[in-house]
């Protein structure tokens, strides 16, 4: 079997068993752009209550408007969609990763048995790294764009620049923190294309300066196109998340040194004390170095698995691959070993609360749904589920996707919101979480709220449980 063929299919298991692993994993926030993406299919506009003003509740701004074909039905059965399309894409990624990095090593004249070996271990690698599945099929954005940051690295190891190059801005309109990223991979491919060349140093120059500036436009346009677009349509260039949740540096180092770790491929290639001499491996090494800054500068995320860094951690092995032969068997056999270890443990230890997220999801909307079909008005911090259990109108305790509340101070889970606010705003039923976040609890312990709601039901999920609380003048028993 040619080799090309057989790494293709050894990058497609890679991404297809931690998938089928993880294929009940979800969150909360992809409900979020399905309400959106179904307010759009249904012509009501990029909003999240039917009777509020358009908001900027979906960090990916393409997001909502690709999920909208498949929106026009309930919640559940898009999200079903948004999960088969994000695994398509990966699929398909990861097997142009497979036969890309069998491409490389033969390129980089590295091609003995023992090579291919840890050439194929670093696939395995990102098999083991049950996160990169995880968020392929959890019915947020995540997939596809790892699937395109994927896609424009392989296409960069080809040195098809401009493919490259497009896709790395495409990758980055739908995760902004990607912009950064998007630019090293560009301009260091530029970099290695004018270095390569037989100009003499003054034409190099001036090469490399129109191209570094072509591939920098090229990148960031996408990214650009859509800070115009929330400006024109919201008011503001950035996400209204980037409000809601106000940078913690603190946290964000935190979160990037165990994403590093959680995403396993990041080992592959700092595991090395010289760097990286392939032109591939120095662009795709800095483009990681550069990311991890942009990481703590937002101040990580709240969700589980390392999000942020999943669309970049597959490209990782092509660095690896292309170093393998500037580097010796030892040391790359030492880096295979200690990420696959890594990955073994991490899978045991903390995939097994992933498994069930989607089936707990759908039973507690089922379950719900009965209570809040009276609902007019919901308050709650976690909207994506409560969104898909009522069409009642819901204020977002966190102000993800509510402009009012997202300026409050505090972060997403203790902004500063009173009873009083909620009641002008017509709030008759109120959801808190059986461990109260500090913005639910600062409501719930106050005199006003216990003057005007009951307690009306609880609503278990596993291991944990949220409480519906009604406006006394409105409940019947």
């Amino acid at each position: 079997m040619n080799v090309r063929v057989l790494f293709g299919i050894l990058g497609a298991a890679a991404a297809l068993v931690p998938m089928f692993v993880m294929r009940d994993f979800t969150v909360d926030d992809a409900l979020i752009s399905i309400r959106y993406a179904h307010h759009l299919a249904t012509g009501l506009g990029y909003r999240f209550n039917v009777t509020d003003v358009p908001t900027d509740g979906v960090t990916p701004l393409p997001w909502a408007l690709l999920l909208a074909p498949l929106a026009r039905g309930d919640a559940q059965s898009t999200l079903v969609y948004a999960k088969i399309l994000g695994a398509v894409a990966w699929t398909l990624a990861s097997t142009l990763l497979g036969v890309a990095v069998a491409r490389v090593v033969i390129a980089e004249r590295a091609a003995s048995h023992v090579r291919f070996v840890l050439a194929g271990g670093s696939l395995v690698v990102v098999g083991l790294a049950f996160p990169i599945g995880a968020w392929a099929v959890s019915g947020m954005e995540t997939g596809l764009t790892t699937a395109i940051a994927t896609t424009a690295a392989v296409a960069a190891s080809a040195r098809r620049a401009t493919i490259a190059t497009i896709l790395a801005g495409v990758a980055a309109a739908f995760r902004p923190e990607l912009v950064v990223w998007a630019l090293a991979l560009a301009i260091g491919i530029e970099v290695a294309l004018a270095v390569s060349t037989s100009r003499d140093l003054h034409e190099r120059s001036i090469a490399l300066g129109k191209g570094v500036l072509r591939a920098a436009s090229i990148a960031s346009a996408p990214f650009v196109a859509c800070a115009l677009v929330r400006i024109v349509a919201f008011g503001h260039p950035a996400p209204l998340a980037l409000l809601a949740k106000p940078s913690d540096l603190s946290h964000g180092v935190a979160y990037a040194a165990a994403a590093a770790v959680v995403v396993l491929t990041p080992m592959l290639v700092l595991l090395r004390v010289r760097f990286a001499r392939a032109p591939i491996a120095r662009t795709l090494l800095v483009a990681l170095l550069v990311h991890l800054l942009v990481v703590i500068a937002v101040g990580g995320d709240w969700m589980p698995y390392a999000r942020l860094m999943v669309p970049v951690a597959p490209s990782l092995v092509i660095a690896f691959v292309a170093d393998l032969a500037h580097s010796s068997v030892l040391v790359g056999s030492l880096r295979v070993v200690v990420a696959c270890g890594v990955g073994v443990v991490l899978a045991v230890k903390t995939a097994p609360a992933g498994l069930h997220v989607g089936t707990d999801r759908a039973a507690l909307i089922a379950r719900a749904r009965p209570v809040l079909a009276s609902s007019e008005v919901v308050a709650a911090l976690d909207i994506g589920w409560v969104s898909a259990a009522t069409d009642a109108s819901i204020v977002d305790l966190a102000g993800l996707t509510d402009p009012r509340i997202a300026v409050l101070p505090g972060g997403h889970t203790s902004k500063r919101v009173s009873t009083a606010m909620l009641l002008d705003r017509g709030v008759d039923t109120f959801v808190a979480y059986s461990s109260p976040r500090l913005v639910e609890l600062r409501v719930i312990d106050s005199d006003l709220f216990a003057s005007h709601f009951v307690r009306v039901a609880e609503i278990p999920v596993r291991g944990a449980a949220y409480t519906i609380y009604r406006l006394e003048r409105v409940y019947q028993p």
